[in-house]
């Protein structure tokens, strides 16, 4: 058991929610967003590949639903710094028990979650809030020839924002639905 973090499983596979743990004084808090021999068991022998950081201005915005086709594929990290968010995350692994089952939780500054996004999944967000910022970090560098993306709006998927979606970007909207005969990835 870590001092930093507790690991909580979701009925996912693999995908997890992390609990950080800070150290609190009189001064505020310290955190650790990461740390990979505390977090080993989720992170196994990948490195820390990239860590990226965004800002999302406005309530109802989504981002995603992306994920990075093998041989780069990746396992992130998801820590909202600012704001409240909700984080989801749909399981694309082919053969999977939970294949397009998908999980959100809800990541804050306040409530110190942290979501672990394993290789076939992808992953997306709607702000709750305004001027959410979020940390990400990354196993595998972003690879343009490897980057795909699910439509947040699918019917297949049935993800259940809980805002009505407001605001998107052209690539994301343009992400096609799933069709029947979409059997998943290998990671």
């Amino acid at each position: 058991m870590s001092e930093r973090f507790e690991i909580f499983e979701t009925r996912l596979l693999g995908l997890n929610v992390v609990a950080r743990k800070p150290f609190r004084d009189d001064r505020g808090f310290l955190e650790r967003i990461f740390c990979s021999s505390e977090l080993e068991e989720l992170v196994g022998n990948r490195q820390v590949a990239q860590i990226n950081r965004s800002l999302t201005v406005r309530r109802g915005t989504v981002r995603g639903m992306h994920f990075q086709r093998a041989p780069h594929a990746e396992t992130k990290f998801v820590a909202c710094l600012r704001g409240e968010v909700y984080d989801v995350a749909v399981d694309l692994r082919r053969h999977s028990k939970t294949f397009l089952n998908w999980h959100g939780e809800v990541l804050t500054a306040a409530n110190h979650k942290t979501l672990q996004i394993p290789e076939g999944f992808a992953h997306g967000f709607q702000a709750l809030s305004d001027e959410c910022e979020l940390l990400y970090v990354h196993t595998a560098a972003y690879r343009a020839d490897a980057d795909c993306g699910l439509n947040a709006k699918d019917p297949r998927l049935g993800i259940a924002w809980p805002a009505p979606i407001t605001e998107t970007s052209p690539r994301d909207a343009a992400h096609p639905l799933l069709t029947e005969d979409f059997l998943g990835i290998s990671v």
